[in-house]
């Protein structure tokens, strides 16, 4: 589940003063962290690998030893932000803004601290010295609309958020959150019209089809609600935070306020900027926008999410569980959640611990088909495929209704299936996968594949896959798919013209430079089919891949049978 967040063109336009932890300029080597240029070196290396925690230690330690120098009192700064300490962070940020006045991260977190403690005068004037860059206007622009609305001043927000009337890109910026402002300061005529013209603009987004469902329901048009709630449904895969509203505006239940004071407000722009960045380039900066929206609210479970969305999508496995265990257990994102902390348990190595973790989930909660599918991802990325295919059929059984949005886990299964000898149930479940959705070339594919190395209806099988490559003729896998089916109903120069192709698309593998190698032997080019079997071997092929390649290696392919016989090779997942 990710977040969908406002179109923001602009913001991968320059990021500014301060935004980059991963990079510094040279310094002189040394033996060791322990002296002060062994200690910045240890400390960028670090950051260059995302390790937020090593690299501020670090760095801590070299300022230890140059306790006055502007580029690490601001490196430590940045990075003592990045891992959520907003404490030491805003120390130094004091520190910062006496070295560079216009650091704007530096402002933003003193801006943030002055709004807590009601010093909103403070806060703008910070936040006026940030805004010289797209994303420092636009910033500072919300910031400061929200410091306004803190002090109950409708038009002097409104006049903070037309600053944003420059630049295209922020305009719905501007109309959503003067909705929110006008709504959290009863002014329901205004907030309306604004609201109308952000979902026309914004209808996809989840925050805005949250605030403008929220404020309907509280206006006495639970019916209007329904809809809004309900065209965002239909056009997704769904949400519990909207699921959730719509249950409520079906039962007649009170809605709460969306934004129920100016802190909330200004937490809920850098939620806003956060997840548009991570869409983007600006990740480091989508992550500090996260921490410090969860600084001023520490309770905001949607931006606990997306913390723990940033930190799996970099790779941080371990952060991304921390994260995710903090979203507060009331929340309706909280299974969720929890699914995605036994995912990062896989990844970081703890299959046994993952597979618990879904396992209690499915006992816990009889009614979501959710944790079963996912446990069933689970199993079948260990290949442990029969065990997985059991908890499709779990998942599936729970379904209230098949729809289109279903066909991957009829798909799942029937590779599951397929590579646990079941060939009749996943044959079975590839068609009804096809039923649901038509024209689906990863269904196509495997299907036709499948037909064809079992000699099964052959023309329809190469149809299929000749349409998957059309659907998706950069896919290499699929690709190769047609090439090898060529090669088994004996089409040898066009096995070798559309294998050819899938090298070039996947140059790194095995399996298919073993298949283009094949056909080039089949056509009487063997120098090259060597060098292709070369590079399969070349390219740590799987133990009973390789096995085949030596063998081919050594003696080239046996002479053609007299009649195609049906290969005791299956196609793999990765076939897709």
């Amino acid at each position: 589940m990710k977040l969908r967040s406002l179109p923001i063109a602009a913001l991968a336009l320059s990021l500014g003063t301060g935004m980059c932890l991963l990079t510094a300029p040279a310094v002189a080597q040394s033996s060791g962290s322990d002296s002060l240029s062994g200690a910045y070196l240890a400390g960028i290396h670090a950051g260059k690998a995302r390790d937020t925690d090593a690299a501020a230690t670090y760095i801590s330690r070299a300022l230890q030893r140059d306790p006055d120098d502007p580029e690490l009192i601001a490196r430590a700064f940045m990075l003592e932000l990045g891992r959520g300490d907003l404490k030491k962070a805003t120390r130094l940020a004091r520190r910062v803004v006496a070295n560079e006045k216009r650091h704007r991260v530096a402002r933003l977190v003193l801006a943030l601290q002055s709004f807590q403690t009601g010093k909103q005068v403070k806060a703008r004037e910070h936040l006026e010295h940030a805004s010289y860059t797209p994303i420092g206007q636009l910033t500072s622009a919300l910031l400061i609309g929200w410091s306004w609305a803190a002090e109950g001043k409708m038009e002097m927000a409104i006049k903070a958020l037309k600053q944003l009337d420059s630049t295209e890109s922020f305009s719905v910026y501007k109309t959503f959150h003067s909705g929110l402002i006008a709504d959290f300061l009863n002014q329901p005529k205004r907030a309306a019209a604004f609201f109308e013209r952000t979902y026309d603009d914004a209808g996809t987004s989840l925050r805005v089809v949250q605030a403008y469902g929220n404020f309907l329901e509280r206006q006495g048009k639970p019916d209007e609600a329904l809809k809004v709630y309900e065209k965002f449904d239909a056009s997704t895969s769904g949400h519990p935070l909207v699921d959730e509203a719509l249950n409520r505006a079906k039962t007649g239940g009170k809605a709460p306020k969306f934004i129920n004071s100016g802190l909330h407000g200004a937490a809920e722009a850098l939620f806003s900027l956060s997840s548009a960045l991570a869409d983007q380039s600006g990740v480091d900066l989508a992550l500090l926008y996260a921490q410090s929206a969860l600084q001023i609210r520490p309770q905001f479970a949607v931006a606990q999410t997306l913390l723990g969305d940033i930190y799996e999508d970099t790779k941080r496995y371990q952060h991304a569980i921390d994260a995710y265990k903090k979203v507060p257990t009331t929340s309706s994102l909280r299974p969720n959640a929890d699914i995605r902390i036994a995912i990062n348990y896989d990844r970081i190595g703890n299959f046994e611990e993952a597979e618990k973790r879904l396992t209690a989930q499915i006992e816990a909660d009889g009614k979501s088909f959710k944790p079963a599918l996912n446990l069933g991802n689970l199993l079948r990325g260990h290949e442990k495929f029969a065990k997985a295919a059991e908890f499709y059929t779990a998942a599936i059984a729970k379904l209230d209704k098949v729809e289109t949005k279903h066909w991957t886990m009829f798909y799942f299964r029937g590779i599951c299936y397929e590579r646990s000898k079941q060939w009749p149930l996943a044959e079975a479940d590839f068609k009804k996968a096809l039923e649901l959705r038509p024209e689906q070339p990863l269904v196509f594919n495997y299907l036709g594949y499948s037909w064809i190395e079992k000699g099964l209806n052959l023309k329809e099988a190469l149809g299929m896959i000749e349409r998957a490559v059309e659907l998706r003729p950069n896919d290499g896998y699929i690709v190769d798919s047609l090439g090898w089916a060529h090669y088994k109903l004996r089409n040898y120069d066009l096995a070798a013209k559309h294998l050819e192709r899938a090298v070039e698309l996947k140059p790194q593998d095995p399996v298919i430079n073993d298949h283009l190698g094949d056909a080039y032997w089949r056509v009487d080019r063997k120098l090259e089919a060597r060098f292709q079997w070369q590079r399969a071997r070349d390219n740590k092929p799987e133990a009973d891949v390789l096995e085949i390649v030596m063998k081919k290696l050594k003696g080239g392919l046996a002479p053609e049978p007299a009649a195609p016989e049906t290969v005791k090779q299956v196609p793999t997942e990765n076939k897709t």
